[in-house]
């Protein structure tokens, strides 16, 4: 079952590369980076860690990659960050609040609304956290 998981969240995350224009020789580390956050997301979550935290930690992961492949192949590291967290995005978990609006149950609806906004937070603070450490270790550096 991981090893599909695995190969769903390459494809996905090379295909969202193919729609966001990336440059054709990155869609490969493109799909490696939302393999990678995927894999770790599915791994904490098998191991009982809550939804959130577990995007979080995959998060900083795709930023880290990001990074490190945009130093490598002197690419934008928004070509890699944008497609390596498609996988973590929770566009089911939006549409199922949403769906709940339109059927008139507005306590699920607003559950599922906030697990998805907590999420959405959870992927903007890794990406976010990972380039704070970035900037530290570079500054420590020079």
């Amino acid at each position: 079952m991981m090893i599909e998981q695995l190969l769903t969240s390459f494809i996905s995350t090379a295909a969202f590369g193919i729609l966001f224009n990336a440059p054709r020789e990155s869609l490969l580390k493109c799909g490696f980076a939302g393999m990678v956050g995927w894999g770790i997301y599915m791994l904490l979550v098998t191991y009982h860690v809550d939804v959130v935290v577990a995007t979080l930690i995959a998060s900083v992961f795709v930023a880290v990659i990001s990074q490190f492949f945009s130093k490598l192949y002197r690419t934008p590291i928004i070509v890699f960050n944008v497609g390596g967290i498609i996988p973590l995005v929770p566009g089911g978990l939006a549409y199922d609040a949403m769906r709940n609006v339109v059927e008139n149950d507005y306590n699920a609806a607003i559950q599922l609304a906030a697990k998805a906004f907590m999420i959405s937070g959870a992927i903007a603070m890794g990406l976010v956290f990972s380039e704070v450490i970035n900037q530290v270790i570079r500054r420590s550096k020079l």
